[in-house]
């Protein structure tokens, strides 16, 4: 089974995310943070990976660390999980329509983080939520993940939507990315030799 726990301890948060990348999309998320469990819940679901997460962070300061840490450790997990990545697919794009919103995702899991993040909100805040940290997450996720991953929202007027729009397509691109290619069973998905 390809499925990784990983622990992080730091003056600012402890967090455990345990990943399981041929699960159904199950699914228990507590970070103290209600909009970005909800968000976490969407990329659990959407890509299939089963996903706990249970972060205790200093949120009487913000949400930052917590969300910023919680990308670090769901990065680390992956890395973990999908171990030399042998058999996988490595690719994975998604365009997510949601009501006002279509949002496009484009990954590969090279091992070359880089983030290209062409997402804008137009609300400072989704509730008490600040939109900025959607970029954040993602900027820890890719690069802690090994991900190239480009997010761009090609349409969208509602903040709600866009951050959740953008939550399912790289959950959707992620699902494509992670999942065993029969045509490449035991074969490395790269001609350099080493991903």
């Amino acid at each position: 089974m390809r499925s990784a726990t990983i622990t992080r301890k730091t003056a600012e948060t402890q967090i455990e995310v345990t990943l399981n990348l041929d699960g159904t999309g199950a699914y228990d998320n507590q970070t103290g943070v209600g909009f970005f469990d909800h968000m976490l819940d969407q990329l659990s679901r959407h890509s299939l990976i089963d996903m706990t997460v249970q972060a205790k962070g200093d949120l009487h300061i913000d949400d930052h660390h917590t969300v910023e840490d919680t990308g670090i450790a769901i990065g680390q997990a992956l890395t973990r999980a999908l171990g030399d990545k042998t058999g996988i697919r490595r690719y994975g794009s998604f365009h997510l329509a949601m009501d006002d919103t279509l949002v496009r995702a484009a990954l590969d899991l090279s091992a070359r983080p880089y983030l290209v993040w062409n997402v804008d909100f137009p609300t400072a805040k989704i509730g008490s939520f600040d939109t900025e940290l959607v970029r954040e997450f993602f900027q820890a996720l890719a690069t802690h993940g090994g991900i190239t991953l480009h997010v761009d929202r090609l349409h969208g007027i509602n903040s709600h939507h866009i951050a959740e729009a953008a939550f399912k397509a790289v959950a959707r691109a992620l699902r494509e990315a992670v999942e065993p290619d029969p045509r490449m069973a035991g074969v490395l998905p790269s001609t350099k030799g080493a991903l």
